[in-house]
């Protein structure tokens, strides 16, 4: 893969940037197998409409996708159903942790947004319903966005994850007893942690989320949204993208985006390009410190935002 001119002056001068910056911040550690990921990693990709892409530093190392394949689990199934999901699911921010179990009982079973865990396992319920095979749905999505048809499942994470899924477990069956989740409790959280644990590198989830920058075309030119949904997902993602620290990361990056717990955040520039950002150190809220400083410097530098 080519790395060649454009933005690439900019990349460089980014990691140079965060290169000297002290304090990176923690890895997750409620998933063993992310606690001993190094936080001075960092690689950054973007990648232009076209799906050409300038990286640097450890852009095409694969890491551990998490919560980011909620944007795209959430786009195949708007595909698919389109109103149908907002019965659902929300589209407000939540101002409480991603795991939090207090609003649902306040609000009868149906979370605030879909990037909060309890959102984002009714998406993966109703797209297992809609296709069979919710998280082989969205494999063969991204390898086929990306371009890289090695991409897939971290069985150790897999592993891991199952052993500490008691949170997600109660959230499922909280919303299972109001009727907002029809899989069986262990099936879906089958799908939704295989979901989380998808590998993918810098440039891999840069490609994939181009879609979103050419306002819901796929890299072969066919439609996987209308322009309005497209929309709909990129607003989404800018107001609920970065759990409750979203506020913070729209005043300071000003693009849509969306954080995992990995220390991956892709961010859309739409009718201009999409970026890819990871390094495994995160903050209090769960998004990378050096990610959300590095997108910072991108939109500084650059001058592109969506305001």
């Amino acid at each position: 893969m080519s790395v060649s001119s454009s933005f690439q002056p900019v990349l460089d001068r980014i990691a140079t940037e965060i290169a000297a910056t002290p304090g990176r911040g923690r890895p997750a550690d409620y998933i063993p197998v992310l606690a001993s990921a190094d936080p001075r990693r960092f690689g950054m990709a973007v990648a232009e409409l076209d799906g050409t892409v300038y990286g640097v530093g450890d852009w095409e190392h694969p890491f551990s996708t998490q919560s980011i394949t909620k944007v795209f689990t959430l786009a195949l199934c708007l595909s698919l159903e389109d109103e149908e999901l907002w019965e659902h699911v929300g589209r407000e921010p939540s101002g409480n942790p991603f795991n939090s179990l207090v609003q649902l009982e306040y609000e009868d079973g149906i979370p605030r947004n879909p990037f909060i865990n309890a959102g984002a396992l009714v998406v993966t319920d109703r797209l297992h319903r809609l296709t069979g095979d919710a998280a082989g749905t969205l494999r063969e999505f991204l390898r086929a966005e990306s371009g890289n048809d090695a991409l897939g499942f971290n069985e150790r994470v897999a592993t891991s994850e199952a052993g500490h899924s008691d949170r997600n477990a109660a959230l499922a069956h909280f919303m299972a007893s109001y009727g907002n989740i029809t899989t069986p409790v262990p099936d879906l959280l089958d799908q939704y942690i295989r979901q989380c644990s998808l590998e993918a590198s810098c440039a891999d989830l840069a490609r994939a989320a181009g879609f979103l920058a050419r306002h819901g075309i796929r890299a072969d030119g066919s439609a996987l949204l209308t322009r309005s949904r497209a929309k709909q997902i990129n607003a989404v993602m800018l107001t609920c993208g970065t759990y409750d620290a979203a506020g913070d990361f729209a005043h300071r990056v000003g693009l849509p985006g969306k954080s995992g717990v990995g220390g991956g955040i892709i961010a859309v520039v739409p009718g201009r390009c999409t970026l890819c950002v990871w390094s495994p150190g995160l903050d209090e809220r769960g998004n990378s410190v050096a990610g959300v400083a590095a997108l910072d410097r991108f939109t500084t530098l650059t001058g592109l935002s969506v305001f």
